[in-house]
């Protein structure tokens, strides 16, 4: 990365119906509550079964999609997806299927990442969504950090919200997000971003 250009956190997901990508500007929130940190919010397009659907270079609307530069040069990685089935979307898979280039490099190594869900079930997978996300990264050398317990809203939320990362219960009826999700993503990206500056001058 340039030294002209201020560190950043790549905030990457992939939504569906908004609740993700509310997550995502929550967690953008926290990592700007990091000085000298600042939150780069990406998307990646959807993936049909149609092999001759296509999307357009920009979306319509929400964040712009993620190119393989967005990742190499970023200071950390919060990614998120819904669940499916207890694992990631295939639309971010599809994405980090296409990484192989910044694997081989070591890009990513030694930086920090956490991972966010959202679900529509209290049991609807949350966390083997989670830990499926945790795989890649893990894969290019990335340094993986979840939400600790001194996190008073992670004892006390009755919605979304565990030690592997931030998550959302989407329920019908309850599609917003609650007082302590919010917070708990806001104490994810602001713990990421801290360890990525901690990590920038060792």
């Amino acid at each position: 990365m340039s030294a002209s250009h201020k560190p950043y956190i790549l905030v990457l997901y992939y939504s569906r119906y908004g609740a993700t990508a509310a997550m995502a500007q929550q967690i953008a929130r926290g990592i700007e509550q990091v000085s000298g940190m600042e939150a780069r919010i990406r998307t990646v397009p959807a993936v049909s079964a149609d092999c001759e659907a296509t999307a357009p270079t920009v979306p319509a609307e929400g964040a712009v999609y993620c190119t393989l530069d967005d990742l190499r040069d970023c200071s950390g990685l919060a990614m998120g997806s819904p669940t499916r089935f207890g694992n990631m979307a295939a639309a971010l898979k599809y994405f980090l299927d296409g990484t192989a280039s910044l694997w081989a490099s070591g890009a990513l190594v030694g930086k920090p990442a956490a991972v966010f869900t959202s679900t529509s079930s209290m049991h609807g997978g949350q966390e083997t969504t989670l830990l499926s996300m945790m795989l890649p990264l893990l894969h290019h050398g990335m340094l993986i950090t979840g939400i600790p317990y001194t996190e008073e809203a992670l004892h006390h939320t009755k919605t979304g919200g565990t030690p592997y990362g931030a998550s959302h219960l989407a329920c019908k009826g309850n599609e917003n997000l609650s007082e302590h999700e919010m917070t708990l993503c806001q104490a994810l990206g602001k713990r990421l971003a801290g360890i990525a500056m901690a990590l920038s001058k060792t």
